[in-house]
């Protein structure tokens, strides 16, 4: 029986590895998985909860985003796994191949597949329009972005436009906790006097605090990435590779 749109979706950042975020998201009885890292605690938590696993979605075909679903797959067999079709070959055991435009649903909520390259050649992101909510891999990050290993400028350029226009209050569900380092190094490029440098000081000293509490810095929100993520504010494609080359050899 589908989840009733009534009850409230939740959404948990589940924390594994070194620094990545895997999300759990239910409604009632069902379950879904965003970028599974790795299986056995995701197992023992669904398992404790009584969830149902009914889907994962796959937002890229790097290890630590996959390494867990063949054997989630194993665990729960009906379980659907959402991919872009184009990486097919990089994640073979996808059931269920989107591309851009794509709209699923799952929990009862809409989700629309929006391809972001760049950070990987395939990536997708997941919006639901409803909840607000929008999982983005690793095409960004809280002040950041991701790595250019197969996309060129002008594709992560244009990834990180797209997203941000989304709604203010849209919910930006990154996959690693990189926070603190992004808005360190943000503050080095800055200087004392811009009224941005206060803006990012402040972000800065909330995400330590939400640290040391032991709690994760995500999600952000749209509306604070245009405001304190330089990436994202960046002028041009050109103007993004310089910010990244920079922030690629950054030792802060």
């Amino acid at each position: 029986m589908a989840p009733s749109p009534a009850a409230p979706l939740q959404i948990e950042a589940v924390p594994v590895l070194d620094d990545n975020y895997v999300f759990l998201l239910s409604r009632g009885s069902e379950a879904v998985l965003v970028d599974p890292a790795v299986a056995p605690p995701l197992i023992e938590r669904l398992e404790q909860r009584q969830l149902q696993l009914v889907a994962v979605l796959q937002t890229h075909h790097h290890h630590d985003h996959i390494g867990g679903t063949p054997e989630l797959q194993r665990r729960w067999p009906r379980c659907r796994v959402v991919a872009a079709a184009a990486d097919r070959s990089r994640i073979p055991f996808q059931t269920d191949p989107v591309a851009d435009g794509d709209r699923l649903s799952l929990l009862g909520e809409p989700i629309t597949v929006l391809a972001v390259p760049g950070h990987t050649r395939a990536h997708v992101a997941y919006h639901l329009p409803n909840s607000g909510d929008l999982f983005v891999g690793d095409t960004m990050f809280v002040a950041g972005c991701g790595r250019l290993f197969e996309g060129t400028p002008e594709q992560l350029w244009q990834a990180l436009q797209r997203l941000t226009a989304l709604p203010p209050d849209t919910r930006i569900w990154c996959a690693h906790e990189y926070s603190a380092a992004n808005l360190r190094w943000a503050v080095e490029q800055v200087p004392a006097a811009d009224p941005l440098r206060v803006a990012l000081d402040q972000r800065l000293q909330q995400v330590e605090q939400l640290r040391r509490q032991g709690q994760p810095s995500v999600p952000s929100t749209v509306a604070a990435e245009r405001a304190t993520n330089l990436f994202v504010r960046s002028s041009s494609p050109a103007a993004l590779a310089e910010l990244r080359r920079h922030k690629d050899h950054w030792r802060g």
